[in-house]
């Protein structure tokens, strides 16, 4: 193997995170909802750090989505599932 592809792969392999590190934990999910202000059990959680409880997202689900089966984050953007 040629010493570039080597060192490329060696890199690669060191971004990958050890398995069950992605998965949402409870302790991950757990916290303070910024919008009505007290501590859930459980938040949806965006990677840009945007969170919202069960109640706060079911009653802006108008909003956030349009199919109920995805959410769009207000902060980024971005398209995630429920």
């Amino acid at each position: 193997m040629c010493d570039r592809l080597r060192v490329s792969y060696d890199a690669a392999m060191k971004l990958k995170t050890p398995a069950g590190k992605g998965r949402r934990d409870k302790e991950r999910s757990a916290g303070f909802c910024p919008y009505c202000e007290r501590e859930v059990d459980f938040c949806w959680i965006c990677r840009c750090g945007f969170r919202m409880c069960q109640d706060c997202m079911l009653e802006n689900a108008w909003g956030l989505t349009c199919n109920n089966i995805t959410w769009v984050c207000p902060d980024c953007g971005e398209i995630r599932t429920y």
